[in-house]
């Protein structure tokens, strides 16, 4: 059996990321998550307040400007995927660096 290279199931892995939070939030269910459910079942989402992140592009689980629902539902996921897959290599690449430079060298 052939083996897979760490740089094919990354990328593998990456495509079916991307491709699981622009088409599978199409069918995403459009009732309130459990807390929200829970303010409403008990009378207290009336005291909700505003978020601090209420008037940013990527706010509500869409992206501002798109007027689609979905289209703006699935962005928003793509987006994210590529956000937390750049910090994730990011931070692989900066502790590798950071291991090359403080492994002793064993010809000295």
């Amino acid at each position: 059996m052939k083996r897979l290279s760490t740089r094919t199931l990354i990328l593998w892995g990456l495509a079916v990321s991307l491709v699981l939070a622009g088409v599978a939030s199409y069918y995403a269910s459009s009732r309130p998550d459990g807390l929200e459910y829970v303010a409403e079942q008990n009378g207290i989402a009336g005291q909700a307040q505003q978020h601090g992140s209420t008037g940013s592009p990527l706010a509500e689980y869409g992206v501002s400007g798109v007027h689609n629902a979905r289209l703006s539902g699935g962005l928003a996921g793509v987006i994210g995927v590529l956000l937390v897959a750049a910090l994730a290599f990011g931070l692989m690449a900066a502790l590798r660096r950071r291991g090359r430079a403080s492994t002793p060298d064993p010809g000295a």
